[in-house]
């Protein structure tokens, strides 16, 4: 069997702290429009992708209102907030041991591609990676695509890989390219979600060794 050589990081949720901020501006619109609020529990419970399904989960009626000012309004309630967001417990120390081992790394990100190249640069971590792909749009529609176009750019063979995420989607994407996936349960679903997938779950990344 081919050596794993390759990190495919997810980035909202796995890298990035992010969950608590995201559960604040979904609060905010959902109070705006007398809508019941979610507890971080019930956040992890329904978010999913593409993220338009998760809104209608919460409450949003797309007969009611259109999908894209939803969307950029809950963009802007991240992005004004994304400044002080920090990285998930871990996350440095490991990006480091990965590098000491010569491990190539790279991002595929559902978060569209400009903001996710700034919040990476800000966090002082740009240099671990040696590609960064993000999407075209603030839609959260998936990243399928995004990983492919990295495949084929490397030329990767998918027996090297091992993709690590928060999300179920990232099970399904690690599906679609027929690499290994490790799911990390301090992001956006619930390891109660995460466990469903059959898939290894670590509890933070202080525990990524015991997937390799």
């Amino acid at each position: 069997m081919p050596q794993r050589t390759t990190i495919i990081w997810d980035w909202n949720g796995t890298l990035l702290d992010d969950a608590e901020m995201c559960l604040e501006a979904i609060n905010i619109m959902l109070k705006k429009r007398h809508l019941p609020e979610l507890s971080m529990e019930r956040y992890r419970d329904v978010f999913t992708f593409p993220v338009i399904e998760y809104y209608r989960e919460v409450g949003f009626d797309f007969t009611l209102e259109a999908w894209d000012p939803v969307a950029t309004e809950f963009m802007d309630l991240y992005l004004s907030a994304l400044p002080v967001c920090r990285l998930t417990p871990f996350a440095a120390e490991t990006l480091e041991s990965f590098r000491k081992k010569g491990y190539r790394q790279a991002i595929i990100s559902a978060m569209q591609h400009d903001e996710l190249i700034k919040s990476v640069t800000k966090l002082g971590i740009f240099e671990y990676f040696e590609y960064i792909g993000g999407i075209g749009d603030h839609y959260g529609g998936g990243k399928i695509e995004n990983a492919r176009n990295y495949f084929n750019k490397a030329g990767l063979n998918p027996a090297t890989i091992t993709l690590i995420g928060d999300t179920i989607h990232d099970s399904e994407v690690a599906a679609e390219l027929q690499c290994r996936c490790i799911l990390v349960a301090t992001g956006h679903q619930s390891v109660k979600r995460l466990l469903k997938t059959n898939l290894k779950v670590i509890p933070t990344l202080a525990d990524i060794e015991s997937g390799f």
